[in-house]
């Protein structure tokens, strides 16, 4: 298993809106096998220290993609 992207890793401003989406894209492919709906999940417009947020709770993308390394990791196609 990878280690967890802090949600302060520089390397997260560098995502713009529309990578953000395409990756909530694919959480709902991934995710729904395993129960994981976020219809309403989507960029809210937000930053903090320049990080785009997602509207799950204004989670941070680093959020977004640990929960997708994992769910990448199960070995189940999208």
């Amino acid at each position: 298993m990878k280690t967890p992207l802090e949600s302060h890793d520089p390397y997260l401003r560098t995502y713009t809106e529309p990578e953000v989406t395409a990756l909530l894209r694919e959480l709902h492919e991934r995710g729904r096998p395993f129960g994981i709906l976020w219809g309403s999940a989507a960029v809210n417009g937000g930053t903090i220290d320049g990080r785009l947020l997602v509207d799950f709770g204004d989670t941070s993308v680093a959020t977004l993609l640990n929960l997708l390394t994992l769910l990448r990791e199960t070995g189940r196609p999208a």
